[in-house]
């Protein structure tokens, strides 16, 4: 079976490997070239729907973890890319796709049929889209095309990631993306001059601010600057106060570290410490349970359009059950669906206090699981980093060089911190959703987590540069 598969590998496209050290500088252009492309792709309208077309909104939720941008070439994002990368991870985490990932040619092969399958996710999530009524009704020639158009842009997407990943830019393609789209997001919502909405004022918290502030110094009631502080369903001065601190409390808790204590055998016992980070899997685990939420979201709509859109069958409004509101497709309680929605505004906790626990115990189940599964899936679970240390000749003060020794006591640090560290995300992001966050939790946690490890990639490059002799240490 691996040989079938290995041999489609051949007819893919793929990104070469650069033939020379690329310096930071370099990264960083092509770096930036990457996102200025998708940011370009995330205004370019799909060609054969109206420009502006609101349709049905059914990932509103979920744009931000996608990087998506609802009809335009950036409508599938991220997702193909992720979605494959989860199913190959269960796969190999549960035996039934036996590789080892520390050997080279095992390696290879997850790389390539990940790529081949997020073509094939990209293909199916088109379809959905289309087939679900997402733009509406189509003619064949229609829907042809724009299954073409998103096709063609999720493998533009799939090769500036791998791009990225083969040492032309810093960190990887996703990372980046879902960076870009949340700064953007961030920025139109504090900014944003369209409107005027219901209450009279813009979109953007600060254009908001400043006609209140200027009504009220007018007219002498500055009453009305409550409309900005709580604004249903818009960005609001809590949201924006609240997305301040997150942003601190998230980037202080990443720098956050616990240090064990090892000797260097190579360098006749020089003293060091191991730092393992309190945020141990960072933001892998709600990257992949928001993208689970989004997967079930997008076919479970292709359900409700198909066969329940009167909301008859029982059994389907156990997955499904939607009503159409402005557009948009809002799940409705009792059904999975609404269970996985995110939770806005603290109204939320009064209106629907169920909605909020249920889908709190979820997403938190959720990321220990999958927390668990990118511990023991990418060597970072206690044996594999044992055995990374002894390799690089490392081994703990008063202990003989064992790997053994090492990984008894990595166990008591790493299971704990992978099962503390997956709550904590996502605690952060269900109450960064609840107290209305701007950019919501999710999107905070995600860009503060992204940007402390670019900092940290872009000053490690700086001291390879700097010292090519350490560059020689970390090769051998």
């Amino acid at each position: 079976m691996k040989d079938v598969i290995r041999s489609a590998f051949g007819v893919l496209p793929e990104v070469p490997r650069p033939r020379r050290p690329i310096t930071l500088k370099e990264k960083l252009f092509w770096t930036a070239i990457v996102v200025v492309v998708y940011l370009i792709m995330c205004e370019v309208p799909l060609y054969g729907i109206p420009y502006g077309t609101r349709g049905y909104e059914e990932l509103f939720f979920f744009r931000i973890i996608l990087a998506s941008r609802k009809g335009t070439l950036a409508e599938l994002g991220i997702g193909p890319i992720v979605t494959s990368g989860i199913i190959l991870e269960l796969l190999v985490g549960s035996k039934i796709l036996e590789l080892d990932l520390s050997r080279p040619e095992d390696r290879a092969f997850f790389s390539g049929a990940q790529k081949l399958l997020a073509i094939i996710f990209a293909a199916v999530e088109a379809l959905a889209f289309i087939l679900g009524g997402a733009y509406g009704i189509l003619t064949v020639t229609t829907a042809t095309l724009i299954f073409v158009q998103l096709m063609l842009a999720s493998l533009a997407v799939i090769l500036m990631d791998e791009m990225i990943q083969k040492g032309w830019g810093l960190g990887s393609g996703v990372n980046l993306f879902i960076a870009a789209g949340i700064a953007q997001q961030i920025f139109w919502q504090i900014f944003s001059p369209i409107g005027p909405f219901a209450d009279g004022l813009p979109l953007g918290v600060i254009p908001a601010l400043t006609i209140a502030i200027l009504n009220a110094t007018s007219t002498g009631n500055w009453s009305a600057l409550s409309a900005v502080v709580v604004r249903r369903g818009l960005p609001d001065l809590i949201g924006f106060a609240a997305m301040i601190a997150f942003f601190i409390l998230i980037i202080y808790m990443e720098s956050m570290q616990v240090e064990v204590g090892v000797s260097l055998s190579r360098y006749r016992g020089l003293k060091a410490k191991i730092p393992l980070k309190f945020l141990y899997v960072s933001i892998i685990p709600l990257i992949f349970a928001s993208i689970l939420y989004t997967d079930i979201y997008m076919f479970s709509q292709i359900l409700w359009s198909r066969f329940n859109r009167d909301n008859s069958n029982t059994w389907l409004n156990l997955i499904a059950k939607f009503e159409v509101e402005e557009g948009r497709l809002v799940p409705q309680p009792g059904c999975l669906v609404y269970y996985i929605t995110p939770p806005r505004g603290l109204s939320s906790i009064m209106e629907d206090p169920l909605h909020v626990l249920l889908y709190s115990l979820i997403t938190i189940g959720l990321c220990i699981l999958f927390g668990i599964l990118w511990v023991e899936l990418t060597g970072m679970d206690p044996r594999s980093q044992a055995e990374q240390l002894v390799s690089a000749g490392m081994q703990i003060p008063g202990f003989r060089h064992s790997p053994k020794i090492i990984a008894y006591l990595l166990r008591k640090y790493i299971p704990i911190l992978t099962i503390l560290s997956s709550i904590i995300v996502a605690i952060i992001s269900v109450i960064g959703d609840i107290l209305g966050v701007i950019g919501s939790g999710i999107g905070i946690l995600l860009l503060a987590g992204i940007l402390v490890q670019y900092q940290a990639m872009i000053a490690q490059e700086r001291a390879l540069e700097a010292y090519p002799l350490l560059r020689r240490l970390v090769k051998s």
